[in-house]
């Protein structure tokens, strides 16, 4: 009889019959983001977030486009997204269970510092997105299980604190600033009034006005300096926005209309589409 670990064993499970999401912020990270969840249909919008977008996948396959790549991930592989890229994601064969962690960058710096002991110079971040490491995602899966039991602190802070160290020993760099064209400073005024006036109906032509792009040039040079279109862009701001608001407390009829959606209805697609979770499962976390 051949002997199986609980990893092996997990991944070979079959997927739940309905799709389910159990999401929570950790107080022993700061109130750090986490979830669990099972996707037999639901697929995720063009979008991107304030963190890191760190998980595994535990069973199933899902397909997802990473600033501008497509590739298939499965057990095994490792999701090390940075703040601020874009990324979708679709179920294959089946569906996919996974579970993830969203750490802001500065917690991810003290993280980093407390394990070595050592001041960080620069900003983490991870030069590929998607990649195949089992034994490190195996470690990351049973941290989080850890985690999501509520165990003692010290064994929770321990396993996670360890694992995201190793993974920016072996995966990590620090970010490198781009080169500036002209081009690309027209779409980041373009993508900077977004971010500045999300909460109002803006129109091409204003935002063409700012950037000093032509409508068409805009849309093009956006599409290629961020991987998503200005309007895909404003969405996700106003998502992101609505998040904040919503961890506040706000009651999601007013962060509706004060992020700038035409209605609840509207707002609750768009937030689903982006973060797997309608607005009251988000808020009543």
């Amino acid at each position: 009889m051949q002997n199986i670990s609980q990893e092996q064993a997990t991944e070979a499970m079959p997927l739940a019959g309905a799709e389910t999401t159990r999401f929570w912020r950790d107080p022993r990270f700061g109130g750090m983001e986490c979830l669990s969840a099972t996707f037999l249909t639901h697929e995720f919008a063009p979008h991107a977030h304030d963190t890191f977008s760190i998980g595994a996948i535990e069973s199933g396959s899902q397909i997802a486009t990473i600033c501008g790549a497509r590739e298939a991930s499965g057990p095994g592989d490792l999701y090390l997204i940075n703040p601020g890229e874009t990324h979708d994601g679709a179920p294959t064969d089946g569906g996919y269970r996974y579970r993830m962690i969203y750490p802001d960058l500065s917690l991810f710096r003290e993280i980093l510092e407390d394990v070595t002991g050592r001041t960080f110079r620069g900003t983490p971040a991870f030069g590929k997105q998607i990649l195949h490491d089992p034994k490190l995602a195996a470690a990351f899966l049973g941290a989080h299980r850890t985690l999501e039991a509520g165990v003692g602190a010290l064994e929770t802070s321990q396993s996670m604190f360890l694992v995201l160290d190793a993974m920016f020993r072996q995966h990590g760099s620090s970010i490198i600033v781009p080169t500036d064209t002209s081009e690309r400073s027209a779409v980041r005024r373009a993508r900077d009034y977004l971010t500045e006036h999300y909460a109002t109906d803006l129109g091409l032509e204003e935002l063409a006005a700012v950037a000093g792009l032509s409508r068409a040039h805009l849309i093009r040079a956006f599409r290629k300096e961020f991987h998503i279109t200005p309007h895909a862009f404003l969405t996700d701001v106003r998502v992101r926005s609505a998040r904040r608001r919503l961890r506040a407390g706000d009651l999601p009829a007013e962060v509706a209309l004060e992020c700038g959606f035409a209605d609840q209805a509207h707002f609750t697609r768009h937030f689903k589409a982006r973060t797997g979770l309608t607005p009251g499962q988000y808020r009543a976390r």
